[in-house]
């Protein structure tokens, strides 16, 4: 009995292939970036983790791509290329923005020199407000408040960031080029 040779598709091809068409793209950004923008809000108000004036301009390319992702999966092929290619220079720059603040967290260059911090709790009155004064320390942009893995939440950003540009990127490109 003579054996047939099967043509075999490898998967991963297919899969990445399948995944940075504009559509699936543009559902995955959005997914990541509100997820990474979700996940600093979890630390500030859930683990009480104060964000310094770095870590809160780092959420500002995500809370800028939201709706540009939204927007992409709604317009026709050509303009959500369009648009996914704006996302993906808007995540670069973000992640330009975490690799400065994970930079100036490991003392490779210096951080800014005005970084106060976010707020806290709110106080529920002048006296609490007065005890906190005493008690309040600004966050220092060059102390890493958390890592994992020897990475801080900036360098997590900026992973992720770059991560969601390229895919977001891929995604431009495919759209851009077939319409």
């Amino acid at each position: 009995m003579a054996h047939t040779p099967v043509a075999h598709t490898p998967m991963v091809p297919m899969l990445a292939e399948r995944l940075t068409a504009p559509r699936p793209a543009a559902v995955l950004v959005l997914v990541g970036a509100a997820a990474t923008v979700g996940g600093a809000l979890v630390f500030q108000h859930v683990f009480g983790y104060v964000p310094c004036k770095l870590c809160l301009t780092e959420r500002q390319p995500y809370y800028l791509v939201l709706p540009l992702l939204a927007a992409a999966l709604l317009l026709p092929r050509r303009l959500s290329g369009g648009l996914l290619a704006l996302v993906a220079l808007i995540l670069l720059v973000g992640a330009g923005l975490g690799a400065y603040h994970a930079g100036a967290e490991w003392g490779f260059w210096p951080g800014p020199s005005d970084c106060g911090g976010g707020s806290g709790p709110a106080p529920a009155g002048v006296d609490d407000f007065l005890k906190s004064l005493q008690a309040t320390h600004p966050v220092d942009c060059t102390a890493a408040a958390w890592r994992f893995l020897g990475i801080s939440l900036a360098g997590y950003n900026a992973l992720i960031a770059l991560g969601l540009a390229a895919l977001a990127g891929a995604g431009a490109w495919r759209a851009l080029r077939r319409a």
